[in-house]
C-alpha cells in the first residue's frame, strides 16, 4: 500500500450503496410497487457483505436501539402465529371471517396476514442500517452528515425537474402524475425530507472550521432552495415543519456562530440574520407573486369540511376502540377500514392509512404496539433533555440533530404515515444513533460553540 493512502471502509461503501438504494427505490409504502423487493433484495444483499467483510458490530452507547428494533420486528411476527378456532373468535371484529356453513380453520391474530408479512419484511431496512452503523469507524461518523445533505439535494433536484412541468414517471413509486413528490409518492414526506435537510445544513457547514468558509455560503443557498421547494410541493404540513427543521437548525449552531463572529463589530450579527430573513422572505414573495407558491395556495382554500381525513377521523378512532386490546393486525388498515366505511365516505379512490401514525399503531397493534410506542417516545425524550444538558462536542452536536430529525418525525406522524417508508425508516436509524450516542453520559471534553 503505498505510504498516506487511506484503505477502503467497507462499511462507508455499504452506507453509500444503501443510500443509493433508497433514493431510487424506497419512497413509498405500498407493498405492491416495484420498489419494495429492490429495497429489501438490495438490503438482504448489503447484509451479508456487512457480515462476511465487516467487524464486530459495537453498540456502546446504543444498546436501547436493537431492543427497540427486536420489539418492533416481534409485534408483527407474533401476530402471525396461528391460533385455535376459539382463540381467534374471541378477538373483537373476527365474526366478519367466518365463512357459514365452514369450519373456522387455526388464523393468526392478525386480520390480515400478507399484510402483516409485507410489514415485517420491511423492517429488514432499519435492521441493515442499524447494522452498518453499528460496524463502522470515524470516517462514517464524520461523513453521514454530509451523506444525507448529498442524498435530500439529489432529492430536491428531482422535485425542481417536476416543478418544471417535466413528465417524471418514478418506475418504483406510485406517484401521482403532476404532483412534486421528487422520489417520494407522498409530497408530505418528500416536505418532511427536505425540512430534515434545513435542520441539517446548519449543523453540517459548522462541523469543519477550516471548510466554514464555503460551507457557510453554500448551505445558506441549499437551505433557499429548500425552502422554495417546500412553497412548490403543496404540502401545507411541509410548511410548517420546514419553519421547525429551520429553526432547529439555527439553534444548533446559534451559539458558534455568535463565538464566530465576537470580534466583529455588534452590527453584523443583526444584520446578517436580517440579511437571511429578507433573502428567505424575497424568495418566498416571489414564489407566491408568481403563483409557483402551491403550498399557500392549497392552504388559503383548505375546507375542512371537504377534507376526507378530518371526516374519517371519528370512524378512525371507533376502529382504535373496536379492536382493542389487541389491534387489527400492522399493515392492513386499507381492507380494515372498508369493512367500517361508512356511506358518507364512499368515493372512486381509496383511504389507505390512517393519517395519523399514533391511532395507525394503535389499530394495527394494540396495547401491546402502544408499549412499545411508549418505550422509543420515552427513550427520546430523556436522550433529548440529557444531550442539551451535555457539554457541548461534535457527538452532542449530531445528538441534538438526530434528537431534532426524530422530533420532525413525530410531528409528520400526527397527520401522516412517514415512517412506513424505506427512507424515513432509516433516517430515523441514523437520527436515533447520533442521539444515542451523544447522550451516552460518559464524560466529554467541551468543544467551543
Amino acid at each position: 500500500m503505498r505510504a498516506g493512502r487511506r484503505p477502503l471502509d467497507i462499511q462507508l461503501i455499504l452506507v453509500v450503496l444503501l443510500l443509493g438504494l433508497l433514493w431510487v427505490a424506497g419512497g413509498a409504502s405500498r407493498g405492491d410497487v416495484m420498489g419494495q423487493p429492490v429495497v429489501r433484495g438490495g438490503c438482504w444483499a448489503i447484509v451479508a457483505a456487512a457480515i462476511l467483510a465487516g467487524p464486530r458490530p459495537a453498540l456502546d452507547g446504543a444498546r436501547w436501539l436493537p431492543w427497540l428494533l427486536v420489539a418492533t420486528i416481534a409485534l408483527p411476527l407474533l401476530q402471525l402465529v396461528p391460533l385455535p378456532p376459539a382463540w381467534w373468535q374471541a378477538l373483537p371484529g373476527r365474526e366478519v371471517l367466518l365463512v357459514p356453513g365452514d369450519a373456522p380453520p387455526w388464523r393468526p391474530l392478525t386480520m390480515t396476514p400478507g399484510a402483516t408479512r409485507n410489514a415485517l419484511a420491511s423492517l429488514i431496512v432499519p435492521a441493515t442500517m442499524l447494522l452498518l452503523l453499528a460496524q463502522g469507524g470515524e470516517r462514517l461518523r464524520a461523513a453521514m452528515p454530509g451523506l444525507l445533505l448529498a442524498f435530500i439535494t439529489a432529492a430536491v433536484l428531482v422535485g425542481l425537474v417536476q416543478f418544471t412541468g417535466a413528465r417524471f414517471n418514478h418506475p418504483f413509486v406510485n406517484d401521482t402524475a403532476g404532483q412534486i413528490s421528487g422520489i417520494f409518492a407522498n409530497r408530505n414526506h418528500f416536505a418532511l425530507l427536505i425540512a430534515m435537510g434545513c435542520a441539517l445544513a446548519p449543523p453540517w457547514a459548522f462541523a469543519d472550521r477550516e471548510a466554514l468558509r464555503w460551507r457557510g455560503p453554500l448551505a445558506a443557498g441549499l437551505i433557499v432552495l429548500f425552502v422554495l421547494t417546500i412553497l412548490a410541493t403543496g404540502s401545507r404540513a411541509g410548511m410548517l415543519l420546514g419553519v421547525v427543521g429551520l429553526g432547529a437548525g439555527v439553534a444548533l449552531v446559534a451559539r458558534r456562530l455568535r463565538r464566530r463572529l465576537s470580534r466583529a463589530p455588534r452590527w453584523v450579527l443583526p444584520a446578517l440574520a436580517l440579511g437571511i430573513v429578507v433573502l428567505i422572505g424575497g424568495a418566498i414573495a416571489a414564489s407566491v407573486l408568481a403563483d409557483r407558491a402551491d403550498s399557500v395556495n392549497r392552504l388559503l382554500t383548505l375546507d375542512r369540511a371537504e377534507d376526507v381525513r378530518t371526516r374519517a377521523l371519528p370512524t378512525v378512532l371507533g376502529m382504535v376502540a373496536h379492536y382493542m386490546p389487541f389491534g387489527s393486525g400492522f399493515g392492513g388498515f386499507d381492507p380494515v377500514f372498508r369493512i367500517h366505511e361508512p356511506l358518507a365516505l364512499l368515493k372512486l379512490t381509496y383511504f389507505n392509512q390512517a393519517h395519523n401514525d399514533f391511532l395507525g399503531i394503535a389499530l394495527d397493534g394494540g396495547i401491546a404496539g402502544l408499549i412499545v410506542l411508549a418505550a422509543a417516545l420515552g427513550w427520546w425524550a430523556s436522550a433529548t433533555i440529557a444531550v442539551w444538558r451535555a457539554p457541548a462536542d461534535e457527538a452532542v452536536l449530531r445528538a441534538r440533530l438526530g434528537s431534532a430529525m426524530i422530533a420532525l418525525v413525530l410531528a409528520a406522524s400526527v397527520f401522516d404515515y412517514p415512517a412506513r417508508t424505506p427512507i424515513v425508516m432509516a433516517l430515523i436509524v441514523v437520527a436515533a444513533w447520533w442521539l444515542a450516542h451523544g447522550s451516552g453520559g460518559r464524560p466529554r471534553a467541551a468543544l467551543p460553540e
